[in-house]
This record gives structure tokens, C-alpha cells and sequence, in this order.
């Protein structure tokens, strides 16, 4: 059940309620399937910000076609993916960038379940792409809707603000 602060980040005016929700409810499932959580702290209708270090990008095509991203610190990466191993990992690994892959696959199946049914559902989606590193920018078309989900991982060690956090993006244009 969604909080009230949560609701009210969920619908801002310019934002697709829809869209919103589907990417809450797909990170929250994927990630207790890790034994993590993060909790919802922004909402834009449009790109927010630089990517983080760990980008997996996915395609999606049925009524809708564009593309899901997730987008990790690098610490959050690991952290996360040491709760869908259940084994410590040393530093980002080409294990690390499969199992980003492989939990943004699981992000992106759930937002396919919640956009069921609705004007802005896919039936097919792409094998994950993931990029590491800094200092890229992605550049989007005109008239595409969007919407882009920030969230703070739970990681009570991380010092930094920006190691604890995640963003899960989405844009589509419908056919």
C-alpha cells in the first residue's frame, strides 16, 4: 500500500498516473525478490539528471514501442545483486553487469504486468543492454511520453547520498 507522501509523488500534473505506478509496483517487487527495498523520492516527465553508473536499457513494442532503463550507482548495483546471488560480490563484475541485466529484465516484466490492459501496454520486449562508466547522455525523440522514477536504496552503510540511489525511466510512443 502506497503512502501518502508516495501517492502524492506517484500523480504529479504532469506525469501518466499509469506509468508512474507500473514502474513503483515492478522496482518494489523485483527488488523484495532481492531482499532489498528503496523507497520512491521524485517523479519527472522528463529526464532528470545524469545517469548512474550502471545503466541496463530494455525495448519494448505492442501498442506502445520505446524503451524501460534502470539506471544504479555502482554500490546499489552490487548490493543488490548480492541479495539476488546470496553471496558477497567483489566490486562490479561481469556478474554484477548480468544479474543488473537479469533484475532489470524482472523491473521491466512487472511494469508489463501493471501496463496490461491499458493504452500503454507492450507484449514483446528486447534482450537487456547494460552500460558501465560515466559520462554519457541519452538523447530522446520529440512527442514520446515519459516518465522517470527516482528512488534511495535502503543501505544504511553508504555514506554518500548518490550511492544509494536509483532511477527507473521509461518512454514511449504509442502506435
Amino acid at each position: 500500500m502506497a503512502s501518502a507522501t508516495t501517492d502524492a509523488l506517484l500523480n504529479p500534473a504532469c506525469t501518466e498516473p499509469a506509468l508512474t505506478h507500473a514502474i513503483v509496483t515492478g522496482v518494489d517487487s523485483a527488488l523484495n525478490m532481492c531482499g532489498s527495498s528503496a523507497k520512491c523520492v521524485g517523479v519527472s516527465a522528463v529526464p532528470t539528471g545524469h545517469p548512474q553508473p550502471v545503466t541496463a536499457m530494455i525495448g519494448v513494442h505492442g501498442k506502445v514501442s520505446g524503451f524501460v532503463w534502470t539506471s544504479f550507482s555502482e554500490r546499489m548495483a552490487i548490493k543488490v545483486v548480492e541479495g539476488m546471488v546470496q553471496d558477497k560480490v567483489d566490486g562490479l563484475t561481469a556478474e554484477v553487469v548480468d544479474a543488473v541485466g537479469e533484475l532489470t529484465n524482472i523491473i521491466v516484466g512487472g511494469i508489463k504486468g501493471q501496463l496490461a490492459g491499458t493504452a500503454w501496454a507492450f507484449s514483446h520486449i528486447t534482450v537487456p543492454s547494460v552500460i558501465v562508466g560515466d559520462g554519457y547522455q541519452i538523447a530522446y525523440a520529440h512527442g514520446l511520453q515519459f516518465a522517470a522514477v527516482t528512488f534511495e536504496h535502503d543501505d544504511r552503510q553508504a555514506v554518500l547520498l548518490q550511492d544509494r540511489m536509483m532511477q527507473v525511466s521509461i518512454s514511449l510512443l504509442r502506435l
